[in-house]
């Protein structure tokens, strides 16, 4: 046996005459336009992007998002574009394929990398789908969680059409894309609202605890990390807001002591006394606390809530 340099491996020809027919239908793009599929950091594996197709349809999702109100009085845009990282049939040439059946299309880049995911995305018709545009706001412009199922669907269903798209009725491929981009919104949508909706769960539980257990001055993270079996990383996540857990606690803390401040029934009560009911170490912290917060120490706040319900 002769030693040599390995000899590359052949495209089978059945797949090579395959791929050559496709060529006439995947015209590639017009190399002056801009390739939104491109870059293999457009989506991480395993999520999901949702955007509107076009500047100005951008511009509509963007203020929709900002204000909700706009969602119903502008006009929704021309297309949607979904944007999902996707297993690739091995032989796909390298600058990728494109197929545009009128309103839809579907384009294909293989990774830079073999064995690399490829980048697929999927252009429908807004009014083709059955679900508005106003009701895709939480997916939109923002890497989606996918469930592996619904990934391994996505991604057999465009390979498999990407192999045989030659032999089949260009009509019929144009319902059978605005479909699989039903499925896969639909699908996406309903586990994020159900990951938003536990998240939201979670923190009411959390903010509970927290307000059962004010008057503890040991109450931490930790301790309610543990009452809600999650981790104390989980918990954080929960209040990403800025202020954090024990900003949420300090929070709390302060309100219940103006409750308490403001309540007549309350009023022969020393300041030192409702800061151990709200869980300050000392009445000294408290009152830093108390008027970093509120612009006012506890007790001018107290004679000026008291004596306006005179």
């Amino acid at each position: 046996m002769q030693s040599g340099a390995a000899q590359p491996r052949r495209v089978p020809p059945t797949l090579e005459r395959r791929f050559a027919a496709l060529s006439a239908v995947l015209a590639a793009p017009p190399a002056d336009s801009a390739d939104p599929a491109s870059g293999e950091d457009e989506v991480a594996a395993g999520y999901l992007v949702v955007r509107s197709s076009g500047a100005s349809a951008t511009r509509v999702a963007i203020d929709a998002l900002r204000q909700p109100s706009l969602a119903r009085t502008r006009a929704e845009p021309d297309q949607i574009q979904l944007v999902m990282r996707a297993s690739l049939p091995r032989y796909l040439p390298a600058a990728g394929v494109r197929l545009e059946f009128g309103e839809c299309a579907l384009r294909a880049q293989p990774g830079e990398r073999p064995g690399r995911h490829g980048t697929v995305l999927l252009t429908v018709a807004t009014a083709k789908l059955s679900i508005s545009f106003g009701e895709l706001r939480p997916l939109l412009f923002r890497p989606v969680p996918v469930e592996r199922p619904l990934q391994t669907l996505f991604a057999a269903a465009v390979a498999h059409l990407l192999v045989v798209a030659e032999s089949l009725d260009q009509h019929g491929i144009r319902p059978y894309l605005t479909g699989l981009a039903e499925l896969v919104l639909r699908s996406a949508l309903r586990t994020e609202l159900n990951r938003a909706d536990a998240i939201a769960t979670r923190r009411r539980d959390a903010v509970e605890y927290i307000k059962e257990n004010l008057a503890d001055p040991a109450l931490s993270a930790d301790r309610i990390a543990d009452a809600l079996f999650i981790s104390r990383r989980r918990l954080y996540q929960l209040f990403d807001d800025g202020d954090g857990v024990s900003g949420r606690i300090r929070q709390l803390r302060i309100d219940r002591a103006k409750e308490l401040l403001g309540d007549p029934a309350h009023a022969v009560k020393g300041i030192g006394e409702i800061s151990r009911q709200c869980g300050f170490a000392n009445a000294a912290h408290f009152s830093r606390t108390f008027r970093k917060s509120v612009g006012e120490t506890p007790r001018d706040f107290r004679d000026r809530t008291l004596s306006t319900k005179d």
